[in-house]
């Protein structure tokens, strides 16, 4: 009973912390991927999502189902900053 109740427990703290996401105005589906981190300082305002791009740049949308926009301000990093805060995004190319 005890190993049942612990597994339980876990499952319940795993879907709780799946469930977290740091990105303003996302809509959660439940369980957060393991995708890309980023650093942003806000200079578009809330974003949904986004993605490293093969030749080195950031993609951003506002909201879901727009298209994807290029970052050309450099207001995504890879790496921590002065004015930067770290978001968790999905990384997928939709």
């Amino acid at each position: 009973m005890k190993s049942l109740a612990l597994t339980l427990a876990i499952a319940g703290i795993l879907i709780a912390l799946s469930s977290c996401t740091s990105l303003p105005g996302a809509a959660g589906g439940g369980f957060a991927s393991l995708g890309y981190d980023t650093y942003y300082d806000d200079a578009y305002g809330p974003f949904y999502d986004g993605y490293w791009g093969g030749d080195g740049g950031f993609y951003y949308r506002g909201h879901a189902g727009q298209p994807f926009t290029r970052d050309g301000g450099g207001h995504f990093r890879h790496g921590a900053a002065s004015g930067f805060r770290g978001v968790h995004t999905s990384g997928a190319r939709r």
